[in-house]
């Protein structure tokens, strides 16, 4: 109705600018609420171990990307179809290992459930299991740079050297593709356990004496770039974009076969793929099982070659290296064997001959012996078998998971911040020295005076840093960073220096 008088348009006009005052001030309202909720997940963003599945931080903000669980499942069986695994170029192939890292987490913690239940909890122990995913962490540090090695001179060879132009959308190639990287896989993995070299680095995956899911992720650092040759004739003929999407499904096929809580499976499936079952066998350090079952995804390479051998119900596998390792030392299981490699292709006495054969030949050959992988005599085991379980206090395995969530968090951090290399170097310096200080204090081999001292200096700097990381965290990360810190220094400087006053209390009651 139209306003009659003066006074009623007085009063329409006044109503009229309420409503629209009240209308701007819930849009206003809705802009604040909206931008405390986007910092809101930022913050977890920063915080989660979940941001190492994405490529940017602001990306993930805008378009969260946590894969689809019936995707996530079936990429672990490699139930795909080329339809949702063909992409255009190279840089459009997702990271699949990082999208699946929850689905990771989630079948190690439903593995150590069935464990639990079982009463074998103990085959999952924390400390054994922290320096298998630790590994697994340094492995993927280099992927924080640069492309991996493969992947790039597969590329550069497709463009400059192949035979022929097949279309990336061909149904056939993406079958030839699967087919061709588990072919090339079988004789990297062959090539890793049969030529010394390449197995001083390879080792690092067999350096547990556990085998379980958290096995699957103790990788080498340094083995892509020694075996990325065998790889290359698919160059000549396959799309790299096919190659890079199966090469990252065949990796992640392998993980849920690192596991002794699934039996054997029906024998048609035993018959064609690589079960569990199987790579138990490869897993073992019995004499039936060195030097067996290579196959990626599938065992007919093995049983085509000569190198398939069947669990044996009579002689279960015992895990491990033929001379298990006595340490948790994350640098040194992935170096120690390339040292004592190097030093023995020093030794004086050696011909040039013996040199190179020391480096291409099985670790088991030695000068004089005819057989290229050795004489095939391994150590006896000893039952009752005793895996490395270095008892140290509860608190101690307290501070090391969180200290390893925190770098952990800390490596999704970087995968958010690709684009800054002096950060990632600072980042994966920080991650490498607090993993390796984890590792020390769950073996604690040079007593609690020096264990003081080493985490006492880490984590002063650590928390430095993380006060110099006001650009790139926000508040609440970096105060809950700072405090972490901050309270593990003011631990260790209190228990140093009452280890300090004991050892003087000790030394003068001696004396």
């Amino acid at each position: 109705n139209k306003p009659k008088s003066a006074t009623e348009l007085a009063d329409f006009i006044s109503y009229r600018a309420d409503k629209e005052l009240s209308a701007v001030d819930k849009i206003s309202q809705l802009k604040a609420l909206s931008t405390c909720y986007l910092a809101k997940l930022e913050i977890l963003c920063a915080l989660s171990p979940m941001a190492a599945n994405i490529s940017t931080r602001d990306a993930w903000l805008m378009d969260p990307h946590l894969v689809d669980p019936v995707i996530g499942v079936r990429r672990l069986l490699y139930l795909v179809t080329p339809a949702e695994t063909t992409f255009e170029a190279v840089n459009s192939v997702p990271n699949l290992i990082d999208e699946s890292v929850p689905y990771f987490l989630l079948l190690i913690g439903l593995e150590y459930a069935i464990l639990t239940l079982k009463g074998r909890n103990k085959s999952m122990p924390i400390n054994d299991s922290l320096i298998s995913l630790t590994m697994g962490i340094f492995s993927q540090l280099p992927l924080l740079f640069t492309r991996s090695v493969e992947v790039s001179v597969y590329l550069w060879i497709w463009e400059n050297c192949r035979l022929v132009d097949i279309p990336v959308d061909s149904t056939l190639a993406w079958f030839a593709t699967l087919m061709g990287v588990d072919f090339c896989f079988y004789w990297v993995h062959r090539a890793t356990h049969e030529v010394n070299l390449i197995w001083a680095s390879h080792q690092v995956h067999h350096s547990s004496e556990r085998f379980n899911l958290t096995t699957a992720l103790r990788q080498p650092v340094l083995q892509r770039y020694l075996v990325w040759i065998l790889y290359t004739p698919l160059a000549l003929i396959l799309p790299p974009q096919l190659f890079a999407t199966h090469l990252q499904l065949n990796m992640i096929y392998q993980f849920w076969i690192h596991t002794e809580t699934i039996p054997k499976l029906p024998e048609p499936i035993e018959f064609v793929f690589n079960t569990p079952s199987h790579h138990r066998v490869h897993h073992g350090r019995n004499a039936y099982c060195i030097d067996r079952n290579y196959g990626g995804v599938f065992i007919l390479f093995d049983r085509l070659f000569g190198t398939f051998r069947a669990e044996r119900d009579n002689e279960p596998p015992v895990f491990g290296l033929v001379t298990p390792e006595s340490q948790f030392d994350p640098l040194s299981l992935q170096l120690d064997h390339l040292k004592q490699l190097a030093q023995s292709v020093r030794l004086p006495y050696l011909s040039w001959t013996d040199r190179l054969k020391l480096l291409v030949y099985g670790p088991s050959w030695q000068p004089g012996t005819a057989a290229r992988l050795g004489p095939g005599i391994y150590p006896e085991i000893r039952y009752p078998v005793r895996p490395l379980n270095p008892r140290v206090p509860s608190w101690t395995t307290a501070y090391a998971t969180v200290h390893f969530i925190a770098a952990l968090a800390g490596y999704g951090f970087l995968t958010a911040h690709r684009s800054q290399p002096m950060l990632l170097l600072v980042g994966c310096a920080v991650i490498v020295w607090a993993l390796t200080g984890v590792a020390r204090t769950l073996e604690d081999r040079v007593g609690l005076e020096l264990t003081a001292k080493r985490e006492l200096l880490r984590c002063s700097v650590t928390a430095a840093v993380c006060a110099l990381m006001q650009p790139w965290l926000c508040a609440i990360s970096r105060s809950l960073l700072i405090a972490l810190y901050s309270a593990s220094a003011a631990m260790w400087l209190g228990l140093g220096t009452q280890s300090c006053f004991l050892a003087l209390a000790s030394s003068e009651k001696i004396y």
